[in-house]
């Protein structure tokens, strides 16, 4: 990915914290020869620097992806950036957004607690507390039918590539006239935006 220096994330808790809050991602591999991308939530564990997720089963992608370096594409908010926003006219519409790259090996997970403990922390984590809903009260055989219908796995990231473009090439001044349209909407892309700009500009 292309960052200029000022747009680089260079710390790993501002990095992890986007990888938990954005986690469906876009995984890229070789597949049959073309490149091949499945749209799916991973879930970051943090002590093994790496992602656990699943493939549908009959999605051929994981059957020749594992061993690959694969990318995981994480995309943040964003929003596009009106020049008519600025002080002068001499000036062209861009987009500010957050997006982290992530490399790595791609493991298949065979082993049925490991696939159950990584379904069940999805679970937790995206069910709402005082859900009914809890994976280790549904009964274990139709748990063990459903996973036959899937493929677990495991990327342990080798490289990661982080990216916050949010008009830091623009003077402090300029900045804040982009976070003050931005607070003008009820556009939750551009809100989150202009929070980070704002965190930015704090530092």
């Amino acid at each position: 990915m292309y960052i200029p220096k000022y747009f680089e994330i260079n710390d790993q808790d501002v990095i992890y914290d986007f990888i938990e809050s954005y986690g469906f991602a876009t995984l890229f591999s070789q597949h049959k020869g073309e490149p091949y991308a499945t749209h799916l939530p991973l879930l970051l564990n943090k002590d093994e620097n790496a992602l656990y997720g699943h493939f549908a089963r009959p999605n051929g992608q994981w059957k020749d992806a594992e061993n690959q370096q694969v990318l995981v594409v994480i995309q943040g908010p964003h929003c596009y950036i009106s020049p008519s926003w600025y002080e002068t006219s001499k000036a062209v519409p861009t987009w500010n957004y957050v997006a982290i790259h992530l490399y790595g090996e791609m493991e298949i997970i065979e082993d049925p607690k490991v696939i159950f403990d990584s379904l069940n922390d999805s679970v937790n984590k995206y069910e709402s507390p005082n859900s009914p809903y809890k994976l280790s009260e549904i009964d274990p055989s139709f748990i063990e039918g459903m996973s036959k219908g899937i493929v677990a796995f495991k990327i342990n990231i080798t490289k990661i590539e982080a990216k916050a473009k949010l008009s830091q090439n623009h003077s402090v001044e300029r900045q804040k006239l982009v976070i003050e349209q931005l607070e003008r909407t009820s556009d939750q892309d551009n809100l989150q935006i202009a929070a980070l700009m704002k965190k930015n500009l704090e530092k």
